[in-house]
C-alpha cells in the first residue's frame, strides 16, 4: 500500500538545479546498474502514513501515481509498504499495473502514531533474502526510533546492494540528520521537497524508479531533463 511526501524546493525557479537535486544525483552516480538476465527491476516504496502527512497526502498520492504510470512499461515491479497508528504496518503485493499502484494508494488513510522505520528496513532486507530489490524508496518526515540500530539495518541494506533513496517531508532537524545517515551507509541519496515542488519531485521519483527498473537504459528510456543530468553524471 503506499502514501505521501513535502519540504524545501528541489529546484529553483530557473531550472537548474538546487544543491539537494544536485547532491542526490552525485550519489546516484556511484551506484551500479541493474545486471543483465535480472529479471525485471524491483522496487520497494515505503511510506510513513502517520497523522502529521495529513497536510499533503493527497498531493503525494497524486505524485507517486505519475511516477509509476511513467514507468509502467519499463519492467518494474513495486511493492507499496506503509506504517500508521499502533504498530500498523503493511505490505502490499510486488505489483507491475500502474492502475492497481494508484488503487493501493488511494485507499489508505493517515492515523495517529510513532514511526516504524526499524520495521521498513527488515521488511526491505526479508525480502531482498527471497529475490533482489533493486532500490528502496523511503518518504517520510519524523524519526521517533533509536537512530544507532537504525544505521545499523541501513548499513546492512548498503552491503547487500539494496540502496536506500530517502525523500524527507519537512524540516524536523533529527530526522534530517537521521535520514541522511540511512541514505549514506545504504550508498542511497537524500532529498527534501515541499508542496511547492512538485514536478521536481515528481521528476526525481521517476528517475529513480526508472533506475531501478534497467539502470542506464531505463533512465534513457524515461527522457526527462532529470533522467539525463542522472545519466551524464553515471557515464
Amino acid at each position: 500500500m503506499a502514501g505521501a511526501d513535502r519540504s524545501k524546493p528541489l529546484t529553483p525557479t530557473g531550472g537548474s538545479p538546487s544543491g539537494s537535486v544536485a547532491d542526490f544525483i552525485s550519489k546516484v552516480k556511484a551506484l551500479g546498474d541493474v545486471a543483465p538476465g535480472e529479471g525485471r527491476g524491483r522496487l520497494l516504496f515505503a511510506l510513513d502514513a502517520t497523522m502529521s502527512r495529513q497536510p499533503t497526502w493527497d498531493l503525494a498520492c497524486s505524485l507517486q501515481g505519475e511516477m509509476f504510470k511513467a514507468v509502467g512499461g519499463v519492467g518494474l515491479d513495486v511493492q507499496l509498504l506503509y506504517f500508521r497508528g499502533i504498530g500498523e504496518c503493511r505490505a502490499s503485493k510486488w505489483v507491475g499495473d500502474a492502475s492497481k499502484l494508484q488503487q493501493l494508494m488511494t485507499a489508505i488513510a493517515v492515523r495517529g502514531g510513532q514511526t516504524q522505520i526499524s520495521k521498513v528496513f527488515s521488511h526491505a532486507r526479508a525480502e531482498h533474502s527471497k529475490r533482489k530489490i533493486n532500490a528502496v524508496v523511503y518518504v517520510g518526515d519524523a524519526m521517533e526510533e533509536e537512530v544507532d540500530r537504525l544505521v545499523q539495518k541501513a548499513g546492512e541494506l548498503g552491503l547487500l546492494g539494496c540502496p536506500v533513496f530517502v525523500f524527507q517531508e519537512g524540516r524536523d532537524a533529527s530526522a534530517e540528520r537521521a535520514f541522511k545517515e540511512f541514505a549514506r551507509v545504504s550508498k542511497g541519496a537524500y532529498a527534501r521537497f515541499d508542496t511547492n515542488a512538485p514536478k521536481e519531485l515528481a521528476a526525481l521519483l521517476r528517475a529513480v524508479a526508472a533506475y531501478a527498473a534497467g539502470g542506464r537504459k531505463s533512465l534513457q528510456l524515461e527522457g526527462t531533463a532529470t533522467a539525463k543530468l542522472l545519466l551524464e553524471q553515471l557515464k
